[in-house]
């Protein structure tokens, strides 16, 4: 298993480097898959532990965060819903006898929509979150997002 700087366990590959498709590190597939997993909008397990470590948060700071966060992870939750959702009317689609494109371009709006919200939900977070951090914060956050501890 591949650990991270302090040793913790950064996914669950029995043995790294067996093949290329599950090399560690930001690249490897199951690095990625892990992070697919945690469903978290910041690419790790515990987004508001982390950030509130690596950053040292306050308080009050960390209250805000975990808002943020909230907020961020209900519209992606969302988002999965109206995925779902999408990928059973294509489903219906292909087991009907004629082919519908109407319904099928309603599908693909909803996927549409439910990736424009997303996106909208993130420039509200980073927005927030830029004017929630003082300068040594951000500069450290935009550290770990260079470094793929911490993605978007």
């Amino acid at each position: 298993m591949c650990t991270n700087r302090r040793g913790w366990t950064r996914h669950g590959a029995a043995s790294c480097g067996d093949d290329s498709n599950a090399a560690c590190g930001p690249h490897g597939r199951a690095w990625h898959d892990a992070i697919e997993a945690s469903g978290s909008p910041f690419g790790v397990k515990r987004p508001l532990r982390v950030l509130t470590e690596e950053l040292e948060l306050d308080e009050p700071q960390q209250n805000e965060l975990a808002r943020i966060l909230s907020e961020l992870k209900t519209e992606r939750a969302q988002a999965e819903v109206n995925r779902q959702r999408s990928l059973s009317l294509f489903s219906d689609l292909m087991a009907a006898p004629v082919f519908d494109r109407a319904a099928a371009g309603q599908a693909l709006a909803l996927r549409q929509q439910a990736s424009e919200a997303v996106q909208a939900a993130l420039l509200k977070a980073l927005t927030e979150l830029h004017a929630l951090l003082d300068e040594k914060q951000r500069q450290r956050l935009a550290h770990l997002m260079r470094t793929g501890v911490v993605t978007m």
